[in-house]
């Protein structure tokens, strides 16, 4: 977590401070003055992650402990790639480190990602019919961890857009359900707004534990949150037996 500064004059002069500029909207500027201003984005440049999101799912592994030597990772819909980094260090996808198993990180989404080193990155569409099977055939079998940081494009209106990324997120709960093994952790952003009870007790059905947790790395206006979902029960194993 970034280091908390003292209140008063000095932290008030360290504010970058942005002019808007003829031809820029507000918005933008107010964006491009938080994103300055903003711990995190800095702390991902000095660390070389490509995004701040990168220390949301640093945390949410520190807590859940799903990103561990030996897994097999599926990063859906996973430009600009942060995510991915992390769970190459965590997984050991390098085996770099000696007398730790050497873990999977695949990563998958609609746009063309820049490599990643210790990563597999396929440009493709998750929900297009046979995508699990290409995963599966992709990763040489089933996965340990699905998790996904997608988000639908936003309308501008609030409960359109709560709506649509938790649609998103039932969609790649589904794809879990294909391609995890037993035991397997899923894990995914949604947005608070009253619509995630149906995709709550789906998770319920297929997972021995569901949690809820906002990452201190997520900004306090956002109202996005994550769930991550431990123990998957697959049920294909029970109508075999």
């Amino acid at each position: 977590m970034p280091e908390k500064k003292g209140s008063g004059r000095g932290q008030r002069d360290l504010r970058v401070r942005v002019k808007t500029a003829r031809g820029r909207r507000l918005s933008s500027t107010r964006w491009l003055e938080r994103q300055l201003n903003d711990p995190y984005v800095r702390m991902a440049k000095a660390e070389g992650y490509r995004g701040r999101a990168a220390f949301k799912i640093r945390e949410l592994d520190d807590r859940f402990r799903f990103l561990v030597p030996g897994a097999r990772v599926v990063d859906l819909g996973c430009a600009p790639g942060g995510w991915c980094q992390v769970a190459v260090t965590r997984v050991n996808a390098l085996g770099d480190r000696k007398g730790k198993a050497a873990g999977r990180v695949l990563g998958v989404d609609l746009q063309e990602v820049e490599p990643i080193p210790g990563a597999e990155i396929h440009q493709l569409d998750f929900l297009e019919d046979g995508a699990d099977d290409k995963v599966k055939v992709w990763l040489g079998g089933r996965a340990d961890v699905v998790m996904s940081d997608m988000a639908a494009a936003s309308s501008g209106h609030k409960q359109t857009d709560h709506l649509r990324i938790i649609a998103l997120c039932e969609a790649a709960a589904h794809f879990a359900f294909d391609v995890l093994d037993e035991g397997g952790t899923f894990v995914a952003k949604v947005l608070a707004g009253g619509a995630e009870g149906e995709l709550q007790k789906l998770l319920k059905q297929r997972f021995s534990k569901v949690a809820n947790v906002k990452p201190s790395a997520s900004r306090a206006d956002s109202s996005e949150k994550f769930v991550v979902a431990t123990g998957f029960r697959d049920i294909r194993i029970k109508s075999n037996d």
